[in-house]
Protein backbone atom coordinates (compact mmCIF):
# COMPACT_ATOMS: atom_id res chain seq x y z
CA UNK A 1 0.00 0.00 0.00
CA UNK A 2 1.22 3.43 -1.01
CA UNK A 3 1.86 6.51 1.24
CA UNK A 4 -0.99 7.92 -0.86
CA UNK A 5 -2.84 5.14 0.49
CA UNK A 6 -1.85 4.91 3.88
CA UNK A 7 -4.52 3.24 6.64
CA UNK A 8 -6.91 6.63 8.26
CA UNK A 9 -8.28 7.12 11.69
CA UNK A 10 -11.14 4.89 12.13
CA UNK A 11 -13.16 8.01 12.68
CA UNK A 12 -16.82 9.40 10.44
CA UNK A 13 -16.04 10.17 6.59
CA UNK A 14 -19.26 10.85 5.33
CA UNK A 15 -20.78 9.49 8.02
CA UNK A 16 -19.39 6.45 7.93
CA UNK A 17 -16.59 4.66 10.48
CA UNK A 18 -13.38 3.11 8.71
CA UNK A 19 -14.86 -0.61 10.04
CA UNK A 20 -18.42 0.17 8.34
CA UNK A 21 -16.54 1.90 5.33
CA UNK A 22 -14.68 -1.18 5.27
CA UNK A 23 -18.07 -3.66 5.01
CA UNK A 24 -20.17 -2.11 2.90
CA UNK A 25 -17.58 -1.34 0.60
CA UNK A 26 -17.96 -5.60 -0.02
CA UNK A 27 -21.62 -5.98 0.52
CA UNK A 28 -23.90 -6.25 -1.94
CA UNK A 29 -25.70 -3.32 -1.48
CA UNK A 30 -24.99 -1.51 -5.03
CA UNK A 31 -26.76 1.77 -3.61
CA UNK A 32 -24.99 1.57 -0.57
CA UNK A 33 -21.39 0.96 -2.04
CA UNK A 34 -22.03 3.80 -4.61
CA UNK A 35 -22.60 6.17 -1.81
CA UNK A 36 -18.97 5.32 -0.13
CA UNK A 37 -17.69 5.73 -3.64
CA UNK A 38 -19.81 9.55 -4.28
CA UNK A 39 -18.30 10.53 -0.72
CA UNK A 40 -14.84 13.13 -1.43
CA UNK A 41 -13.70 12.46 2.50
CA UNK A 42 -13.69 8.44 2.50
CA UNK A 43 -10.33 6.99 2.81
CA UNK A 44 -8.51 6.55 -0.52
CA UNK A 45 -7.95 2.54 0.20
CA UNK A 46 -11.29 2.37 0.31
CA UNK A 47 -11.80 4.51 -3.09
CA UNK A 48 -9.02 2.55 -4.69
CA UNK A 49 -11.20 -0.63 -3.54
CA UNK A 50 -14.55 0.45 -5.44
CA UNK A 51 -12.69 1.19 -8.50
CA UNK A 52 -12.90 -2.62 -9.23
CA UNK A 53 -16.28 -2.82 -8.49
CA UNK A 54 -18.35 -5.04 -10.71
CA UNK A 55 -20.88 -1.90 -11.22
CA UNK A 56 -20.29 0.35 -13.67
CA UNK A 57 -22.73 3.15 -11.61
CA UNK A 58 -19.71 2.55 -8.76
CA UNK A 59 -16.85 3.13 -10.93
CA UNK A 60 -18.64 6.15 -12.54
CA UNK A 61 -18.75 7.43 -8.91
CA UNK A 62 -15.03 7.13 -8.17
CA UNK A 63 -14.01 8.23 -11.38
CA UNK A 64 -16.00 11.49 -11.02
CA UNK A 65 -14.59 11.61 -7.01
CA UNK A 66 -12.06 14.33 -6.45
CA UNK A 67 -10.93 12.35 -3.50
CA UNK A 68 -10.05 9.25 -5.31
CA UNK A 69 -6.30 8.00 -4.96
CA UNK A 70 -4.53 9.00 -8.75
CA UNK A 71 -3.52 5.26 -8.73
CA UNK A 72 -7.36 4.08 -8.94
CA UNK A 73 -7.35 6.85 -11.62
CA UNK A 74 -4.86 5.16 -13.55
CA UNK A 75 -7.21 1.46 -13.46
CA UNK A 76 -10.06 3.47 -14.53
CA UNK A 77 -8.44 5.03 -17.88
CA UNK A 78 -8.84 1.72 -19.30
CA UNK A 79 -12.05 0.78 -17.67
CA UNK A 80 -14.14 -1.13 -20.27
CA UNK A 81 -16.93 1.49 -19.50
CA UNK A 82 -16.86 4.39 -21.71
CA UNK A 83 -18.69 6.65 -19.68
CA UNK A 84 -16.37 5.78 -16.63
CA UNK A 85 -13.50 6.85 -18.53
CA UNK A 86 -15.55 10.33 -19.77
CA UNK A 87 -16.60 10.74 -15.90
CA UNK A 88 -12.76 10.57 -15.54
CA UNK A 89 -11.76 12.81 -18.05
CA UNK A 90 -14.03 15.67 -17.12
CA UNK A 91 -12.77 15.50 -13.07
CA UNK A 92 -9.12 14.35 -14.30
CA UNK A 93 -8.56 17.98 -15.69
CA UNK A 94 -10.37 19.71 -12.88
CA UNK A 95 -8.18 19.16 -10.43
CA UNK A 96 -5.16 19.59 -12.95
CA UNK A 97 -5.40 23.47 -12.09
CA UNK A 98 -4.31 22.35 -8.30
CA UNK A 99 -1.75 20.63 -9.07
CA UNK A 100 2.06 21.78 -9.23
CA UNK A 101 4.85 20.12 -10.82
CA UNK A 102 7.39 20.67 -7.83
CA UNK A 103 5.17 20.50 -4.97
CA UNK A 104 3.65 17.06 -5.98
CA UNK A 105 5.77 15.50 -8.04
CA UNK A 106 4.68 12.08 -8.16
CA UNK A 107 0.91 12.91 -8.25
CA UNK A 108 1.85 15.40 -10.92
CA UNK A 109 3.20 12.33 -12.76
CA UNK A 110 0.48 10.31 -12.63
CA UNK A 111 -2.05 12.63 -13.65
CA UNK A 112 -0.71 13.40 -17.05
CA UNK A 113 -0.05 9.83 -17.77
CA UNK A 114 -3.85 9.64 -16.29
CA UNK A 115 -4.69 12.43 -19.45
CA UNK A 116 -1.93 10.38 -22.04
CA UNK A 117 -3.83 7.37 -21.53
CA UNK A 118 -6.99 8.69 -22.50
CA UNK A 119 -6.45 11.31 -25.08
CA UNK A 120 -5.42 8.17 -27.10
CA UNK A 121 -8.63 6.42 -25.92
CA UNK A 122 -10.31 4.87 -29.00
CA UNK A 123 -13.74 6.32 -28.06
CA UNK A 124 -14.10 9.61 -29.83
CA UNK A 125 -16.56 11.09 -27.26
CA UNK A 126 -13.81 10.49 -24.38
CA UNK A 127 -11.23 12.28 -25.80
CA UNK A 128 -13.79 15.31 -26.73
CA UNK A 129 -14.49 15.29 -23.29
CA UNK A 130 -11.03 15.83 -22.25
CA UNK A 131 -10.22 18.04 -25.12
CA UNK A 132 -13.18 20.24 -23.87
CA UNK A 133 -11.90 20.06 -20.24
CA UNK A 134 -8.42 20.97 -21.04
CA UNK A 135 -8.89 23.27 -24.06
CA UNK A 136 -7.85 26.71 -22.29
CA UNK A 137 -5.87 25.71 -19.20
CA UNK A 138 -2.50 26.82 -19.44
CA UNK A 139 -1.72 24.31 -17.02
CA UNK A 140 -2.44 21.49 -19.23
CA UNK A 141 0.58 18.91 -20.54
CA UNK A 142 1.81 20.33 -23.81
CA UNK A 143 2.22 17.17 -25.23
CA UNK A 144 -1.32 16.09 -24.56
CA UNK A 145 -2.74 19.39 -26.00
CA UNK A 146 -0.38 18.50 -29.13
CA UNK A 147 -1.99 15.12 -29.71
CA UNK A 148 -5.83 16.20 -28.99
CA UNK A 149 -5.12 19.32 -31.41
CA UNK A 150 -3.76 16.71 -34.35
CA UNK A 151 -6.35 14.44 -33.55
CA UNK A 152 -8.32 13.28 -36.72
CA UNK A 153 -11.84 13.93 -35.32
CA UNK A 154 -13.07 17.63 -35.54
CA UNK A 155 -14.71 17.16 -32.07
CA UNK A 156 -12.02 16.41 -30.03
CA UNK A 157 -9.34 18.77 -31.91
CA UNK A 158 -11.76 21.88 -32.70
CA UNK A 159 -11.76 23.25 -28.89
CA UNK A 160 -8.12 22.97 -28.40
CA UNK A 161 -7.02 24.28 -31.96
CA UNK A 162 -9.63 27.42 -31.07
CA UNK A 163 -8.70 28.63 -27.72
CA UNK A 164 -5.28 26.70 -26.06
CA UNK A 165 -2.77 29.32 -25.27
CA UNK A 166 -0.51 26.36 -25.31
CA UNK A 167 -0.11 25.63 -29.20
CA UNK A 168 3.00 27.36 -30.95
CA UNK A 169 2.42 29.21 -34.13
CA UNK A 170 4.59 26.55 -35.51
CA UNK A 171 2.15 23.79 -34.16
CA UNK A 172 -0.58 25.69 -35.55
CA UNK A 173 1.07 26.14 -39.24
CA UNK A 174 1.86 22.10 -39.39
CA UNK A 175 -1.64 21.74 -38.45
CA UNK A 176 -2.51 23.75 -41.31
CA UNK A 177 -0.09 21.90 -43.69
CA UNK A 178 -1.45 18.75 -42.15
CA UNK A 179 -4.94 19.29 -41.54
CA UNK A 180 -5.76 15.83 -39.82
CA UNK A 181 -9.80 17.07 -38.91
CA UNK A 182 -11.91 18.24 -41.84
CA UNK A 183 -12.84 21.74 -40.03
CA UNK A 184 -9.47 21.90 -38.28
CA UNK A 185 -8.00 25.01 -40.37
CA UNK A 186 -11.54 26.84 -39.62
CA UNK A 187 -10.82 26.43 -35.73
CA UNK A 188 -7.79 27.99 -36.19
CA UNK A 189 -9.09 30.64 -38.29
CA UNK A 190 -11.14 31.66 -34.92
CA UNK A 191 -8.53 31.62 -32.37
CA UNK A 192 -7.86 35.20 -30.64
CA UNK A 193 -5.34 37.27 -32.61
CA UNK A 194 -4.39 34.92 -35.41
CA UNK A 195 -1.09 36.18 -36.27
CA UNK A 196 -0.38 37.47 -40.07
CA UNK A 197 1.74 34.82 -40.92
CA UNK A 198 -0.92 32.20 -39.27
CA UNK A 199 -3.59 34.23 -41.56
CA UNK A 200 -1.30 33.70 -45.03
CA UNK A 201 -1.35 30.19 -44.36
CA UNK A 202 -4.85 29.15 -43.56
CA UNK A 203 -5.79 31.86 -47.07
CA UNK A 204 -3.11 29.37 -48.88
CA UNK A 205 -4.79 26.12 -47.65
CA UNK A 206 -7.75 27.40 -49.72
CA UNK A 207 -10.44 26.50 -47.19
CA UNK A 208 -13.69 28.39 -48.17
CA UNK A 209 -14.94 27.32 -45.09
CA UNK A 210 -11.93 28.61 -42.94
CA UNK A 211 -10.92 31.82 -44.65
CA UNK A 212 -15.04 32.60 -43.84
CA UNK A 213 -14.15 32.15 -40.15
CA UNK A 214 -10.71 34.10 -40.26
CA UNK A 215 -12.89 37.08 -42.10
CA UNK A 216 -15.09 37.13 -39.66
CA UNK A 217 -12.60 37.54 -36.47
CA UNK A 218 -12.23 40.60 -36.41
CA UNK A 219 -8.67 39.93 -33.71
CA UNK A 220 -7.07 38.39 -36.96
CA UNK A 221 -4.14 40.40 -38.65
CA UNK A 222 -4.86 39.69 -41.92
CA UNK A 223 -2.18 41.68 -44.24
CA UNK A 224 -3.33 44.24 -46.56
CA UNK A 225 -1.85 41.60 -49.80
CA UNK A 226 -3.47 38.98 -48.36
CA UNK A 227 -6.77 40.67 -48.45
CA UNK A 228 -5.97 41.35 -51.87
CA UNK A 229 -5.98 37.81 -52.48
CA UNK A 230 -8.91 36.80 -50.75
CA UNK A 231 -10.88 39.91 -52.73
CA UNK A 232 -9.52 38.34 -56.07
CA UNK A 233 -11.30 34.96 -54.99
CA UNK A 234 -14.24 36.62 -53.26
CA UNK A 235 -17.07 37.00 -56.17
CA UNK A 236 -17.09 33.05 -56.29
CA UNK A 237 -17.23 32.89 -53.15
CA UNK A 238 -20.65 34.37 -51.66
CA UNK A 239 -20.09 33.30 -47.94
CA UNK A 240 -16.88 35.79 -47.78
CA UNK A 241 -18.86 38.76 -48.65
CA UNK A 242 -20.60 39.34 -45.54
CA UNK A 243 -17.31 39.04 -43.45
CA UNK A 244 -15.26 41.18 -45.79
CA UNK A 245 -17.32 44.22 -45.93
CA UNK A 246 -17.81 44.49 -42.17
CA UNK A 247 -13.72 43.85 -41.49
CA UNK A 248 -12.79 47.08 -39.05
CA UNK A 249 -10.24 47.87 -41.27
CA UNK A 250 -10.65 48.25 -45.75
CA UNK A 251 -8.71 50.55 -47.89
CA UNK A 252 -10.90 52.73 -49.69
CA UNK A 253 -9.85 50.38 -53.48
CA UNK A 254 -10.70 47.29 -51.95
CA UNK A 255 -13.85 48.62 -50.89
CA UNK A 256 -14.70 49.98 -54.40
CA UNK A 257 -13.32 46.42 -55.56
CA UNK A 258 -15.62 44.94 -52.95
CA UNK A 259 -18.62 46.83 -54.43
CA UNK A 260 -18.77 45.58 -57.54
CA UNK A 261 -19.64 42.09 -56.53
CA UNK A 262 -21.39 42.16 -53.10
CA UNK A 263 -25.54 41.97 -53.06
CA UNK A 264 -27.21 45.12 -52.54
CA UNK A 265 -27.81 44.87 -48.98
CA UNK A 266 -24.42 44.53 -48.35
CA UNK A 267 -23.88 47.25 -50.51
CA UNK A 268 -25.65 49.35 -47.97
CA UNK A 269 -23.47 48.03 -45.06
CA UNK A 270 -20.51 49.36 -47.73
CA UNK A 271 -21.56 53.09 -47.79
CA UNK A 272 -22.74 53.18 -44.07
CA UNK A 273 -18.85 52.34 -43.33
CA UNK A 274 -17.09 55.32 -41.29
CA UNK A 275 -14.13 54.99 -42.54
CA UNK A 276 -14.77 56.25 -46.54
CA UNK A 277 -12.93 58.53 -48.31
CA UNK A 278 -15.01 61.15 -50.31
CA UNK A 279 -13.57 59.02 -53.58
CA UNK A 280 -15.24 55.59 -52.50
CA UNK A 281 -17.95 57.38 -51.32
CA UNK A 282 -18.44 58.37 -54.61
CA UNK A 283 -17.62 55.06 -55.90
CA UNK A 284 -20.51 52.94 -54.22
CA UNK A 285 -23.18 56.21 -55.30
CA UNK A 286 -21.93 55.19 -58.83
CA UNK A 287 -22.25 51.85 -57.93
CA UNK A 288 -25.94 52.13 -56.72
CA UNK A 289 -26.63 54.05 -59.64
CA UNK A 290 -25.83 51.66 -62.16
CA UNK A 291 -27.48 48.87 -60.09
CA UNK A 292 -30.88 50.88 -60.57
CA UNK A 293 -30.43 51.72 -64.09
CA UNK A 294 -29.58 47.85 -64.96
CA UNK A 295 -33.08 47.06 -62.86
CA UNK A 296 -34.39 49.58 -65.19
CA UNK A 297 -33.40 48.63 -68.40
CA UNK A 298 -33.97 44.86 -67.58
CA UNK A 299 -37.50 45.82 -66.73
CA UNK A 300 -37.97 47.66 -70.14
CA UNK A 301 -36.07 44.53 -72.36
CA UNK A 302 -39.06 42.22 -70.88
CA UNK A 303 -42.16 44.95 -71.49
CA UNK A 304 -43.54 44.78 -74.96
CA UNK A 305 -41.84 47.71 -77.22
CA UNK A 306 -42.80 48.86 -80.47
CA UNK A 307 -39.55 50.21 -81.65
CA UNK A 308 -37.60 47.08 -79.92
CA UNK A 309 -34.29 46.87 -81.30
CA UNK A 310 -33.10 44.11 -83.47
CA UNK A 311 -30.05 41.81 -82.34
CA UNK A 312 -28.07 42.70 -85.37
CA UNK A 313 -28.68 46.42 -84.66
CA UNK A 314 -27.84 46.25 -81.03
CA UNK A 315 -24.30 44.73 -82.61
CA UNK A 316 -23.26 46.86 -84.72
CA UNK A 317 -24.24 49.56 -82.26
CA UNK A 318 -21.73 48.23 -79.02
CA UNK A 319 -19.44 47.08 -81.99
CA UNK A 320 -19.15 51.04 -83.06
CA UNK A 321 -19.74 51.98 -79.35
CA UNK A 322 -16.56 49.57 -78.17
CA UNK A 323 -14.21 50.94 -81.51
CA UNK A 324 -14.89 54.48 -80.28
CA UNK A 325 -14.14 54.40 -76.70
CA UNK A 326 -11.02 52.39 -77.50
CA UNK A 327 -9.85 55.20 -79.64
CA UNK A 328 -10.83 57.80 -76.78
CA UNK A 329 -8.73 55.49 -74.37
CA UNK A 330 -11.73 54.70 -72.27
CA UNK A 331 -12.09 51.15 -73.21
CA UNK A 332 -10.52 50.11 -69.61
CA UNK A 333 -11.53 46.89 -67.17
CA UNK A 334 -13.96 49.11 -65.27
CA UNK A 335 -16.40 49.52 -68.19
CA UNK A 336 -15.80 46.10 -69.73
CA UNK A 337 -16.88 44.79 -66.26
CA UNK A 338 -19.95 47.21 -65.81
CA UNK A 339 -21.45 45.51 -69.16
CA UNK A 340 -20.93 42.23 -68.06
CA UNK A 341 -22.77 42.98 -64.52
CA UNK A 342 -25.64 44.79 -66.02
CA UNK A 343 -26.01 42.01 -68.61
CA UNK A 344 -24.97 43.95 -71.39
CA UNK A 345 -23.62 40.91 -73.84
CA UNK A 346 -23.32 42.60 -76.76
CA UNK A 347 -21.08 45.17 -75.87
CA UNK A 348 -19.14 43.14 -73.48
CA UNK A 349 -18.43 40.39 -76.57
CA UNK A 350 -17.55 43.45 -79.21
CA UNK A 351 -14.80 44.91 -76.54
CA UNK A 352 -13.47 41.58 -75.59
CA UNK A 353 -12.63 42.06 -79.83
CA UNK A 354 -11.60 45.47 -80.12
CA UNK A 355 -8.89 45.20 -77.17
CA UNK A 356 -7.88 41.48 -78.22
CA UNK A 357 -8.42 41.65 -82.02
CA UNK A 358 -9.77 38.31 -81.50
CA UNK A 359 -13.00 38.21 -84.22
CA UNK A 360 -16.19 38.32 -82.11
CA UNK A 361 -17.43 35.11 -83.87
CA UNK A 362 -14.94 32.93 -82.03
CA UNK A 363 -15.52 34.79 -78.66
CA UNK A 364 -19.12 33.84 -78.99
CA UNK A 365 -18.16 30.45 -79.22
CA UNK A 366 -15.63 30.59 -76.39
CA UNK A 367 -17.81 31.96 -74.30
CA UNK A 368 -20.91 29.46 -74.82
CA UNK A 369 -18.16 27.00 -73.63
CA UNK A 370 -17.61 28.66 -70.86
CA UNK A 371 -13.57 27.76 -70.66
CA UNK A 372 -12.18 28.79 -67.71
CA UNK A 373 -8.69 28.09 -69.10
CA UNK A 374 -10.28 30.14 -72.49
CA UNK A 375 -11.44 32.94 -70.90
CA UNK A 376 -8.76 33.54 -68.17
CA UNK A 377 -6.73 33.91 -71.52
CA UNK A 378 -8.98 36.11 -73.46
CA UNK A 379 -8.93 38.74 -70.41
CA UNK A 380 -4.98 38.26 -70.11
CA UNK A 381 -4.78 38.79 -73.75
CA UNK A 382 -7.43 42.28 -73.35
CA UNK A 383 -4.63 43.12 -70.53
CA UNK A 384 -7.00 42.78 -68.04
CA UNK A 385 -7.10 40.87 -64.69
CA UNK A 386 -8.57 37.99 -63.14
CA UNK A 387 -11.07 40.36 -61.21
CA UNK A 388 -12.62 40.45 -64.66
CA UNK A 389 -11.86 36.74 -65.51
CA UNK A 390 -13.97 35.76 -62.71
CA UNK A 391 -16.74 38.14 -62.94
CA UNK A 392 -17.72 36.86 -66.37
CA UNK A 393 -17.12 32.85 -65.36
CA UNK A 394 -19.82 33.84 -62.55
CA UNK A 395 -21.96 36.33 -64.79
CA UNK A 396 -21.79 33.98 -68.47
CA UNK A 397 -22.00 35.53 -71.48
CA UNK A 398 -22.78 32.81 -73.49
CA UNK A 399 -26.34 32.84 -75.46
CA UNK A 400 -27.73 30.61 -72.64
Amino acid sequence: MTAAMSHRPRQGAGGFDYDEAKRLARSDNEAERRRLAETRSMPPEILFYLAGDAAAEVRRAIAANPGTPRQADLLLATDHDQQVRECLAAKIARVLPDLSPREHDSIYRMTVQVLETLARDQATRVRAVLAEALKDMPEAPPEVIGRLARDIELDVAAPVLEFSPLLSEADLMEIIAAAPAVGAIGAIARRRRVSGDVADAIVAAGDAEAVAALLGNVSAQIREETLDRIVDQAPRQESWHEPLVRRPVLPGSMIRRIAGFVAESLLGVLRSRNDLDDRTIKALAKEVDRRLWSQVAAAEEDAPAKDATTAAEKTTKARAQAAAMHDKGKLDEDAVLRAVNSGDRAFAIAAFSVCSGIPEARIERLMALRSAKGIVSLVWKCGFTMRLAGQVQIEGLGKG
